[in-house]
């Protein structure tokens, strides 16, 4: 076995082809996906509800706050494993903290969408 790989197993002790564990990696992939996601969810959903309330350019503004708005919540994720040194990165224990916070960031990615959904839809019903 070469060293830096974690006996051929990935991060959920299941056979990866030799990929060496690095939690670094794991959560950069799951903020890039997770925002890819969220930018998708926040065309189809908050942007359709925006859509029906104006026939002005409102709805492409919204969308680039809400987009730019999230991504330090994101990078707030992403940072926290970046400063892990390399043995650290590459300990199984963190699987725990690492669970936590990629569920997070997928919670974020997708229920927030369909929260700013709703409070717009209840904003355009008030007034």
């Amino acid at each position: 076995m070469r060293k830096g790989i974690a006996a051929g197993l990935g991060s959920e002790g299941t056979a990866m082809q030799g990929h060496a564990l690095d939690w670094r990696k794991r959560m950069s992939d799951t903020v890039a996906y997770s925002l890819l996601v969220y930018t998708s969810l926040q065309i189809f959903v908050t942007l359709r509800t925006l859509e029906g309330s104006s026939g002005s350019m409102l709805p492409m503004m919204a969308l680039v706050v809400l987009v730019a708005g999230v991504i330090p919540m994101f990078r707030h994720f992403e940072r926290r494993w970046e400063a892990l040194s390399d043995s650290d990165a590459a300990d199984p224990a963190r699987r725990s903290d690492f669970r936590r916070d990629q569920m997070a960031t997928w919670a974020v990615a997708i229920g927030l969408p369909f929260l700013l959904a709703a409070v717009f839809r209840l904003l355009v019903t008030l007034f």
